[in-house]
């Protein structure tokens, strides 16, 4: 198939630009204070582990039902049927569990990564991946600390999945289906500042009760999903080794280092695509 060798050029030339160029990914200087985005707050001191969210998360996204029961020493990951488990840890304090999604970074490294904004920060906090924009780079998958978004691998229509705090439900004012369905509250919505607040007033006023440590406050720049429990983490199969600073934070220098041909081949890749896809509209509609 020919190429419309003017878009091909023109897509090719915005989008090598701009990685060459590179892109400032901290905020403005003097408007952290003014984001204000949603987030949710989990407590493991008083989750019962009955796999409420599991099911209310694969009912409201159309996703299968959670198989099997949580049993303490198998951990179980999130795959491209289900976006969030639960899993039981033997800990210092006995048996404890740890929920896992999505941790939508306040500087995600996905979107980062991302070619296309396929994969995007919304103004509200949640990370959501857009269908219509993929490319099926994959390099979300590879930037993630957390190992999050996974590949359709075996549709014929591959996706990536992954929790997007039920970003449809907040636009129509409501909370994610996981926090609205916890029978023991465990999960809290709200903005992420209040949330800090409320886990901090829980471990201040409660010392014996909680590990002084939030989950997701400093981690990789800041989560919006933040986590208390009454052990270390180390015991609840999180990875304590993170960086405090975000992810993308690495990549401000890598661009100005790298052979041209590394900055500028995701661009002809994607220019190819653009170009293909606008050559096979332009012929649709002369037919």
């Amino acid at each position: 198939m020919a190429l419309n060798r003017r878009h091909f050029f023109k897509v090719l030339g915005v989008t090598g630009a701009t990685l060459a160029i590179g892109k400032e990914l901290k905020a403005v200087p003097g408007k952290e204070t003014s984001i204000e985005f949603s987030g949710v707050l989990y407590d493991s001191t008083r989750c019962a582990g009955c796999q409420t969210c599991e099911s209310s998360c694969a009912e409201a996204n159309g996703l299968p039902a959670p198989v099997g029961t949580i049993e303490a020493g198998v951990v179980r990951k999130t795959d491209e049927s289900h976006r969030t488990v639960v899993n039981a840890f033997k800990s210092s304090k006995g048996e404890a569990f740890m929920k896992k999604q999505c941790m939508h970074c306040n500087e995600p490294a996905c979107t980062a990564a991302c070619l296309t904004q396929a994969m995007y920060k919304t103004k509200e906090g949640p990370v959501i991946w857009r269908g219509n924009k993929c490319m099926g780079c994959r390099y979300c998958m590879v930037s993630c600390p957390f190992d999050v978004p996974k590949f359709e691998y075996h549709s014929a229509n591959p996706k990536i999945e992954k929790c997007n705090m039920c970003y449809s439900r907040l636009t129509e004012g409501k909370i994610p289906a996981c926090v609205e369905n916890c029978p023991a509250e465990a999960l809290v919505f709200g903005k992420r500042r209040d949330l800090i607040k409320e886990a901090r007033k829980r471990i201040v006023e409660n010392p014996e009760q909680y590990f002084d440590h939030i989950y997701g406050e400093h981690e990789a720049g800041g989560t919006g999903f933040l986590s208390i429990a009454a052990v270390p983490f180390d015991e609840l199969g999180l990875n304590t080794t993170l960086q405090s600073k975000s992810y993308p934070e690495l990549s401000k220098g890598f661009l100005y280092s790298v052979p041209t041909i590394f900055v500028l081949w995701p661009a002809i890749l994607l220019g190819i695509r653009e170009a293909t896809k606008n050559n096979q509209s332009n012929e649709e509609e002369n037919e």
